[in-house]
C-alpha cells in the first residue's frame, strides 16, 4: 500500500556514491519504509521504464530527509527489478534551481458538482474558504436556463425576491438540470429512462447511444448535451472564482460519486475542458470527506499533544443523485481508504417515488412533453420537494396542489408511509454500508466515528439506518454535511499544487482505492477481474490468459469495470485486438494482460504474447482507457459488427483451463 505525496521533483542521493540526481516521482510509505516510484519513461535512474513519483516539501520533506528510500523500477514486461536504496535530500541541500522547479503558482480550486447543487472552495493561504454568489449562497443551483438567445446558470441567479419566479422558470421546460445523473450514460440506462419525467425533453432510441435532451425555448425545443450544459455552468463558476481571486484559474480538483464509471469521468473532464478548466485530480466524494476528517484529527492531536492513534470512520454520503459509503483509517494526517461502495440512488429517486405515490396515474399523465404537462410536472415537483423537506422536522405533512387540466392532489404523508414507499432505496443504502464493512474486514464496534454528509443525510430514516448499522447513538458533529466534500477537494487542490502551510494544516496524505473491479471478458461472457475493487492506487496487476481455439492468431481484449460476474453486466470501457499470435494448439499460448493505474488515476492496459518465464513477444500493445466515445460500441452487437467472428476468439484465464 502507498501514501501519495504532492507531485514534484525529488532530489535523491544514492547511498555510498557521490552526487545528487533530480527524479520525477511519487512517494509512498510501506510499513516502516518509504518508497519512491519514478514516473513512466524516466531515464534519470536507468531501467527499462519507470512508474510515477511525488515528494511533499516543508515539514514533510524534513521528516523524510533522513529516511531510507527504496527506488522501485518495473520493466516494460511488468517484471520486478531489484530495489535500490536512496535518501531524499534535505531542504538545506536543495539548490535554488531545485526549489524553483518545486514552485506551483497555479493553486487548484475544489469543485463539488452535485445533482441539484454545486459549490466551489479555495485554499486562501491558511484555511479553506467556500465562495459565495451574488445571493450570498455557498450552495448554488446546478442548472442552465435557456431563454431566447441568452443563457444563464444557477451560479449567479437574481435577487432573493426573484427566487419564487426563478423556481417556476426552472420547472417550465426552459432549464436543464440533473446533468450529473445523465452525463456519460447511454439511452438504455435505467437512470436515463427515469429522467423522462423531468420537466424538459429527454428522448431515447434504445440502441446504446447517448440520449437526446432539449430545453423549451419560445415553444420550440433547443437541443443540447449534458457536456454542453455542464460547460456553460462551469464557465459561470470559473468567472465567479476569478472575480474573487482577481487572477485566472486553470486547475481544479473535482469530487465525483463512487459509482461514476470511467466513461462518465472522461465525459465530465471533457466538459471541464470546454470551460477552460483542467481536472488535476478526481476524488470520490467520501475520499474528499476523509481528507477533511484527517486534517481535523491531526489538529486535535497537535492541540492535545496526542500520540496519533489510528481512528476509523465510516463515511456515508447521500445526495440528490448518488449514494456513497467508505471506510477510512486516519492517523497523523494520513487517510487510507480501506473500502468504497456506491450506487445510483439519491434524493431524486425519493422525489420520483413520492410523486408517483401521491399521483397514482403519474406515468400515464406525463407520457409526453406538451407545455401544459411540463407545467404540471413542475408544480408537482415543487409541492413534493417542499413536503419532503418539511417531513424531516415533523410527523406528517399535507400535500395540496392544483396541477391544472382538472388534476388535483390532496394527500397527507407521514413518516411510516414515506419509509414504506422508499423501502427499496433504503435497502440499497444499507447494502453498500454492509459491503464496506465486509470489504474492510471490520465489525461495527471497530468504527470510531460515523460521518453523515450530503443533503439527504438529514432524512431521519437515513440517519437512523446508518447509525444503527454502525451501532452508534450519534454521528460525528465537526463536519458540515453540505460543505465537507468541497472542503476536502480544496485541500487536495492545494496539496497537489505544492502549497505548504506553516501550521502544518496541509501535511496530509490520502491513500485512494479503486471503487470497482477492472478486468476483461474471458471464457465466453465471464468477467475476469485483474485489479479488484479497493486496491490501493497507484496499482499494477497482471494476469495470464490463453487461446481457446487451435491455431488462433488474434484475440479481442474487451475491458470492463464493475461488480457483475458477467461482462455484459459491467461498464464497457473499450477494446482492442491482438494480432500476430503464433499458431499453436489451443491452451498452449500465454497472453499477458496487465492493467496499470497511475497516481493521476489514468488506466492503461498492456497485452501481448509471452513465453513461459520469458519476455514478451512483439507486438506488445498499450492502450489508454476508456477508448469509447459517444456510446459507440457500448453493446455486444456493435462489437460483433465491427470485428465479426473475432469477438468469439475470447481469451481464457489459464487457471480456468480443464
Amino acid at each position: 500500500m502507498g501514501l501519495v505525496f504532492v507531485r514534484c521533483e525529488a532530489v535523491v542521493q544514492r547511498r555510498g556514491l557521490p552526487g545528487r540526481r533530480a527524479v520525477s516521482a511519487d512517494l509512498f510509505r510501506r510499513g516502516g519504509r518509504f518508497i519512491l516510484q519514478p514516473r513512466l519513461n524516466s531515464s534519470v535512474l536507468g531501467g527499462d521504464s519507470w512508474l510515477s513519483i511525488v515528494v511533499k516539501r516543508g515539514k514533510t520533506s524534513r521528516w523524510c530527509s533522513d529516511a531510507d528510500i527504496a527506488i522501485r523500477s518495473t520493466t516494460s514486461k511488468g517484471k520486478r527489478m531489484a530495489e535500490q536504496f536512496y535518501t531524499v535530500a534535505s531542504d538545506s541541500e536543495t539548490t535554488g534551481e531545485d526549489k524553483s522547479q518545486l514552485s506551483f503558482p497555479d493553486v487548484a480550486i475544489g469543485i463539488d458538482i452535485g445533482t441539484s447543487k454545486c459549490s466551489v472552495a479555495i485554499w486562501n493561504g491558511h484555511q479553506v474558504e467556500l465562495l459565495k454568489n451574488t445571493r450570498n449562497q455557498k450552495g448554488m443551483r446546478s442548472y442552465v436556463m435557456f431563454k431566447d438567445d441568452t443563457l444563464s446558470a444557477g451560479v449567479t441567479g437574481g435577487a432573493a425576491q426573484e427566487s419564487a419566479h426563478e423556481e417556476r422558470d426552472i420547472l417550465s421546460g426552459s432549464a436543464i438540470f440533473n446533468m450529473k445523473r445523465l452525463i456519460g450514460r447511454m439511452d438504455t440506462d435505467e437512470v436515463v429512462q427515469a429522467s423522462k419525467t423531468l420537466p424538459f425533453l429527454v428522448q431515447t432510441l434504445g440502441i446504446g447511444v447517448r440520449p437526446f435532451i432539449a430545453a423549451l425555448v419560445n415553444n420550440m425545443w433547443r437541443s443540447t448535451t449534458p457536456e454542453e450544459v455542464l460547460a456553460i455552468f462551469l464557465l459561470e463558476l470559473k468567472a465567479l472564482v476569478e472575480m474573487h481571486l482577481k487572477h485566472p484559474v486553470r486547475n481544479a480538483v473535482l469530487t465525483i460519486p463512487v459509482a461514476f464509471s470511467r466513461f462518465q469521468q472522461t465525459r465530465i473532464e471533457r466538459a471541464f475542458a470546454m470551460a477552460g478548466l483542467h481536472v488535476l485530480r478526481l476524488m470520490p466524494e467520501p475520499t474528499a470527506v476523509a481528507l477533511l476528517y484527517a486534517q481535523q484529527q491531526q489538529q486535535l492531536m497537535h492541540d492535545n499533544m496526542g500520540s496519533g492513534i489510528e481512528k476509523i470512520a465510516l463515511i456515508f454520503n447521500m445526495g440528490a443523485g448518488y449514494s456513497d459509503a467508505a471506510v477510512a483509517a486516519t492517523a497523523g494526517g494520513v487517510s487510507q481508504i480501506r473500502a468504497l461502495s456506491g450506487c445510483t440512488v439519491g434524493g431524486e429517486d425519493i422525489l420520483q417515488n413520492i410523486m408517483r405515490h401521491v399521483l397514482p396515474n403519474f406515468d400515464s399523465l406525463y407520457d409526453g412533453h406538451t407545455v401544459d404537462r411540463i407545467k404540471s410536472m413542475g408544480l408537482l415537483r415543487i409541492a413534493t420537494q417542499d413536503a419532503i423537506h418539511k417531513l424531516a422536522n415533523q410527523e406528517s405533512v399535507d400535500i395540496n396542489i392544483d396541477l391544472g387540466n382538472g388534476q388535483k392532489v390532496s394527500k397527507v404523508l407521514d413518516h411510516s408511509e414515506f419509509e414504506q414507499v422508499n423501502r427499496a432505496i433504503f435497502e440499497k443504502c444499507e447494502k453498500i454500508i454492509i459491503q464496506c464493512l465486509v470489504d474492510a474486514k471490520l465489525e461495527p464496534e471497530d468504527i470510531n466515528d460515523v460521518i453523515l454528509v450530503g443533503g439527504c443525510s438529514k432524512i431521519p430514516r437515513i440517519r437512523s439506518l446508518v447509525l444503527g448499522l454502525c451501532k452508534k447513538e450519534v454521528s460525528y458533529k465537526n463536519i458540515d454535511a453540505l460543505e465537507a466534500a468541497v472542503s476536502g477537494a480544496a485541500m487536495e487542490g492545494a496539496i497537489a499544487s505544492g502549497v505548504t502551510d506553516p501550521s502544518g494544516s496541509l501535511d496530509l496524505l490520502t491513500i485512494q482505492a479503486t471503487p470497482m473491479n477492472l478486468g476483461i471478458r474471458a471464457d465466453g461472457n465471464n468477467f475476469a477481474a485483474i485489479i479488484p475493487r479497493n486496491t490501493t492506487v497507484p496499482a499494477r496487476r497482471d494476469m495470464l490468459f490463453t487461446t481457446t481455439h487451435d491455431n488462433q492468431t488474434e484475440a479481442l481484449i474487451a475491458v470492463y469495470e464493475g461488480e457483475g460476474e458477467q461482462a455484459e453486466d459491467n461498464h464497457l470501457l473499450g477494446y482492442f485486438k491482438i494480432a500476430g499470435i503464433p499458431p499453436a494448439p489451443k491452451g498452449s499460448v500465454e497472453i499477458s494482460v496487465c492493467m496499470d493505474i497511475d497516481a493521476s488515476n489514468v488506466l492503461r492496459v498492456f497485452a501481448g504474447v509471452v513465453k513461459p518465464q520469458g519476455p514478451a513477444i512483439p507486438p506488445f500493445i498499450e492502450v489508454r482507457m476508456p477508448t469509447l466515445d459517444d456510446g459507440h460500441g457500448w453493446c455486444g452487437q456493435a462489437l460483433a459488427k465491427m470485428y465479426g467472428k473475432t469477438i468469439d476468439l475470447a481469451v481464457l484465464p489459464k487457471k480456468l483451463q480443464p
